[in-house]
């Protein structure tokens, strides 16, 4: 209870006068071109219905709406992903309305976060940030951002829970829930303590109607900052460590199998002989229960924790095998590119042309967060529009063979799909399921 008057009468505006000028409106536009018309390039057609052909206009604007936070003086912003991805054009609009354009330096979809560069140069008022791991249920945090749009808008609420991995928004999940108002356009935006410090960033809420039920969530300042550093070192990709092992949710049954009073932890399914785990003397079959000395409940707060660590060093993990704990020391090092990727792009006329194939190698399985696999050309970028974008494929698929014809490699795939064929059998590999499938030339 407040002991006095004067506690009765606290406001939090100091903390936002110090934090709100940090927080600005992203817009995002992408011109698409509409297919052309060949009756609308006649000169009879145009003298009547005009040159969009029947009010029809050749481009359309797409546009998008979000919130990011200065996080640099040189004018580095974080948004997330979301906001920006597919946008050719981006402004930033400041609180003291300044409007400057921004340049995409790095996107990072795994994390659903990106991060811009102001065209102008500073220095710009930007939030330091705080230790997300201090966090306790229960603390007061503030909400900063534009919801549905319309200007700069502060919310307060609690912390209402910490390390939510079931929520399916993005791969690295361990995500601070909170009371906070959040908001369409709060996308981006700032989650602060009462220190004024950077938390998280505002991604999603839980919702039936499209607005706030009091169940928002955002990305601890942890996972942030290993995105920013990245950008600020001059990285075009976020580099993460490697672990070189696949994890799997404990159930009931494996619980009880184990002898465990609850599930929790991460069982490995598999390890990669190349890998760091491996070397470590992880086996299949321990289960992972500490990371750095941090309980974690499931794979998802597994791969949070390691993947907020920086490349070098060690990293200790508490492992419980054959109902005796041990303590296994991985290397925290990069995944190799290796083989080296040789990216092919599929032209001509076949079920997948607009496709751009790589080798695949520790590197790549982790970019594209795929299942382990052995061998096979797998699909890095797919054009908008093309015949393999229309018969279904999608980023992240590995091709394993085409016509009875094993795919080893991406050069293997560029000779396949260079001979001409009337009908088409591909097998392919889609998140760790394994189909055949026939299309026409």
């Amino acid at each position: 209870m407040p002991a006095d008057r004067a506690q009765v009468q606290l406001s939090l505006a100091p903390v936002v006068k110090q934090t709100a000028p940090s927080v600005v409106n992203v817009y995002g536009a992408r011109v698409e071109k509409r297919p052309s018309n060949p009756f609308f390039d006649d000169p009879f057609f145009r003298r009547f219905f005009g040159d969009g052909g029947f009010g029809v206009p050749r481009e359309r604007v797409q546009r998008s709406l979000g919130s990011g936070v200065i996080v640099d003086p040189s004018g580095l912003v974080v948004t997330n992903n979301h906001v920006v991805e597919g946008m050719t054009e981006v402004k930033v609009a400041l609180a003291d309305r300044r409007e400057f354009a921004a340049e995409i330096v790095l996107r990072d979809p795994r994390t659903d976060l990106a991060v811009l560069r102001l065209a102008e140069k500073g220095p710009f008022p930007a939030l330091t940030f705080g230790d997300s791991e201090g966090l306790e249920v229960g603390d007061f945090v503030i909400a900063i951002g534009n919801p549905f749009g319309v200007g700069q808008t502060v919310t307060q609420g609690i912390v209402s829970a910490l390390a939510r991995t079931q929520v399916g928004i993005s791969d690295f999940q361990s995500f601070i829930q909170t009371d906070a108002a959040i908001n369409p356009g709060n996308s981006g935006g700032a989650l602060v303590n009462m220190r004024g410090e950077l938390v998280g960033i505002n991604t999603a809420i839980f919702s039936r109607s499209g607005g706030s039920h009091g169940i928002g969530f955002a990305i601890p300042s942890a996972m942030v900052r290993v995105v920013v550093e990245s950008a600020r070192n001059g990285g075009a990709a976020v580099r993460r460590p490697w672990f070189g092992a696949r994890l799997q949710q404990v159930t009931t049954d494996i619980a009880e199998s184990l002898g465990l009073p609850r599930p929790a932890g991460a069982l490995v399914a598999s390890v990669d002989e190349r890998g760091p785990a491996a070397k470590a003397g992880l086996r299949r079959g321990d289960l992972i229960t500490a990371v750095g000395g941090q309980p974690i409940d499931d794979p998802d707060g597994f791969g949070y924790r390691f993947a907020t660590r920086p490349i070098g060093g060690t990293l200790p993990l508490t492992v419980l095998r054959g109902g005796k704990e041990v303590t296994l020391s991985v290397s925290l090092v990069a995944a190799p590119e290796d083989p080296p990727r040789e990216p092919v792009t599929v032209g001509g006329r076949t079920p997948l042309t607009g496709i751009t194939a790589v080798n695949l190698s520790p590197a790549v399985v982790e970019e594209l967060y795929l299942e382990q696999a052995e061998s096979g050309a797998v699909v890095s970028e797919l054009a908008e529009g093309s015949p393999a974008a229309q018969f279904g494929f999608q980023k992240g698929d590995i091709i394993l063979a085409i016509n009875g014809v094993k795919i080893a490699s991406s050069r293997d795939l560029a000779r396949a799909t260079s001979q001409r064929a009337r009908y088409w059998e591909l097998t392919i590999n889609r998140k760790g399921q394994v189909f055949t499938t026939v299309l026409g030339g």
